[in-house]
């Protein structure tokens, strides 16, 4: 991306709806209720022949640092301070605020490039907030709808003019390119059935857990800054926001979500909507880190999003947050890993830490336990192997006869990983009984080294050729 863009404003001026517009998704929560946005989210953004990092940030108002509001308002400034270029999005509809003069004065103060915004100008009666705007000395404002789509060329313009062409157009590299295919195999011989975990890959990890575990604590420590809002309120995150870095040289692109409570007690629209977006954030990524108070841990909601994830076939990891506040640390972890064995039995060998996301404890391991679990995720086992497995796994518990019949499990390879699934051919596969599924699921588990992924085992029995013969 060839430069920044921070969208500020007061509070419910459509914002996030221009975020959304510009990113092409919705992505930013937009509720008629003021004040949905609380953190910075940033996005891709493309307008017209532009491409730019476009960032969504909570509404500005004046409130005491040490509050909720004030943290809100530290987080946009840091916003504004980090971009090439501001817009400060007014709402025409209504006209200017007290509010909307102050930040004007505080964007003026930066010196950065400002573009003003009068948003919500298809509406009826919005001339006169749009003159309105010219009084807050930023130039010329640019009329938009960002709900409809309207006025997007000419605030193109006004983002070129404001930055100048040569920084809003930057100069292509050179890409080389090569008219001969070539190959992986023609290079590297035949693949193996067994490839190599690649260690390079960027790794995409959720992070959920009930509202007030420590999440985004949590993500600002792996990060070494304040990127996410917090504090002793329970329900800050709204949206599902993603952050990057590098951890041993390897990219790490983690998203923090909204607590998630019990299905009965979500009434209120806004917080169906950050549910659904945690749903999706998980949806999205390759491993959950489910983040447990290690104070009041295994609460049934915490169970049940256990549950949640695996079902998803993601890999899951458990976080056992506020460790600084135990005192007993030995007692409490034995007793911690004996309700993890007793109640999470669907996610036998679940990887389970201890940590602290406000001093730092616990961290490396936590990252080294992401990782290990994202490699059993990824695995793939080769078909011979599999067979061995498969014929000794019937000598020592074949499976149940049926009506005189003994069901033969013929056939076994692995279908997919990401999570590992298998295939197995057999005789009469709508007759196998669960229990014998399970125990072939947890054989799997022990004899190949596969703890806490979910693994799926599909049957299929092979056609009979005389079966139309016997219709006859």
């Amino acid at each position: 991306m060839s430069f920044t863009v921070a969208i500020v404003g007061r509070p419910n001026v459509g914002k996030s709806t221009l975020f959304n517009r510009l990113v092409g998704k919705k992505l930013a929560l937009v509720d008629d209720t003021p004040g949905v946005t609380r953190d910075r989210r940033p996005g891709d953004a493309r307008l017209m022949d532009l491409k730019f990092t476009i960032v969504d940030t909570a509404g500005l108002e004046e409130a005491d640092a040490e509050s909720l509001l004030g943290r809100m308002r530290a987080q946009t400034e840091a916003a504004i301070d980090e971009a090439d270029l501001s817009l400060f999005v007014v709402d025409a509809k209504t006209g200017l605020t007290p509010v909307d003069t102050a930040l004007a004065e505080m964007l003026r103060r930066r010196g950065k490039p400002v573009v003003l915004v009068a948003n919500k100008a298809e509406a009826k009666g919005s001339d006169s907030g749009f003159y309105d705007a010219y009084t807050l000395g930023l130039g010329e404002p640019t009329p938009i709808s960002a709900e409809h789509g309207q006025g997007m060329l000419d605030l193109r313009d006004a983002i070129v003019a404001a930055l100048g062409k040569e920084r809003a157009y930057p100069p292509k590299e050179d890409v080389a390119v090569t008219d001969v295919d070539v190959r992986p195999s023609e290079v590297e011989g035949e693949e193996d059935e067994e490839p190599a975990y690649d260690d390079t890959k960027p790794l995409r990890v959720a992070i959920v857990g009930r509202p007030n575990a420590g999440k985004s604590t949590l993500i600002n420590r792996f990060l070494g800054e304040d990127r996410l809002l917090t504090g002793p309120e329970a329900g800050i995150t709204r949206d599902s926001i993603s952050v990057e870095w590098d951890w041993r040289g390897r990219t790490i692109k983690m998203f923090d979500t909204a607590g998630m409570r019990r299905k009965a007690r979500v009434i209120e629209k806004l917080e169906k909507l950050s549910v659904a977006d945690a749903l999706r954030a998980i949806r999205f990524a390759e491993l959950v880190v489910i983040v447990f108070d290690a104070t009041i841990p295994f609460e049934k909601q915490d169970l049940h999003l256990v549950d949640l994830v695996l079902r998803e076939g993601r890999a899951a990891v458990l976080a056992f947050n506020k460790w600084d506040m135990i005192e007993d640390t030995q007692a409490v972890l034995s007793d911690l890993r004996e309700k993890t064995e007793r109640l999470l039995p669907q996610a036998r060998g679940i990887r389970a830490v201890p940590i602290s996301g406000q001093t730092g404890r616990g961290l490396d391991k936590l990252m080294q336990a992401i990782i290990d679990t994202d490699k059993v995720w990824n695995k793939r086992i080769s078909t011979a192997r599999l067979n061995r497995w498969l014929e000794q796994a019937q000598v020592q518990h074949p499976p149940p006869a049926v009506s005189g019949r003994r069901i033969k499990l013929k056939y076994m390879t692995q279908v997919k990983a990401r999570p590992p699934a298998f295939m197995i051919s057999c005789t009469r596969s709508d007759a196998l009984p669960e229990s014998y599924t399970r125990y072939l699921i947890n054989g799997l588990r022990e004899d190949f080294d596969m703890p806490s992924v979910p693994i799926r085992i599909h049957y299929r029995s092979p056609d009979n050729p005389y079966e139309s013969k016997k219709k006859r």
